[in-house]
């Protein structure tokens, strides 16, 4: 399989075989469709690696049930690759922010309670890649220090990967990060008035 040539090769004083493994800070972010479906691909392929994964959906609700954990979850189970851990922030809350039950935690304290476990499994090295779904809200809206972010992700140990899904990513994340892809849109069947459908959207 063709691995694909490097345009520089820095003086950093680390084998070719270092460089290459060095664990990514991933970022999927702007407008368009397909950052977190990027993100689960990605998912994929570590699983069949053998790799363990962490996903942490720090935005979309408990509820909605979307095809890739479905699926991730029977991989991860069948023994074949990696495991596969998913994880939803408390009890699940929607992007659309609303006020919570009296007792119930805000959505700003559950982002953060899941950061704080995030946080707790990368000292841990309890999984190889982390998919973050999501997280750049909890930043743009200031819930969540990006500078703290940033300086857990530089010291984390060993071989972790880490993709950063969601819109708005923070400038000072997409600074750090290794690859950062900015998902634009052309069109979307939503523009014309048409709903997500079964299959794509979930």
């Amino acid at each position: 399989m063709p691995q694909g040539q490097p345009a520089v090769v820095p003086d950093d004083g680390l084998t070719t075989r270092q460089r290459r493994n060095r664990p990514l800070v991933v970022v999927h972010t702007g407008i368009g469709k397909g950052k977190s479906t990027a993100a689960f691909g990605l998912a994929l392929r570590a699983w069949n690696q053998g790799w363990p994964i962490g996903v942490f959906q720090f935005v979309k609700s408990a509820k909605w049930k979307v095809g890739e954990e479905n699926a991730l979850k029977v991989l991860g189970a069948s023994g074949q690759g990696g495991s596969v851990a998913w994880h939803k922030m408390g009890e699940g809350w929607s992007w659309i922010q609303r006020a919570p039950a009296d007792g119930e935690p805000t959505n700003e304290e559950k982002a953060r309670e899941g950061w704080e476990q995030v946080k707790r499994d990368l000292a841990a090295e309890t999984y190889r890649l982390y998919v973050l779904d999501e997280f750049a809200y909890p930043m743009h809206w200031g819930w969540i220090d990006t500078d703290e972010v940033i300086s857990v992700l530089r010291d984390r140990p060993g071989t972790q990967h880490v993709v950063i899904t969601g819109r708005n990513a923070p400038e000072k994340l997409v600074d750090f990060a290794d690859l950062v892809t900015d998902m634009s849109k052309v069109k979307h069947p939503m523009d014309v008035g048409q709903k997500g459908q079964r299959g794509i959207e979930w």
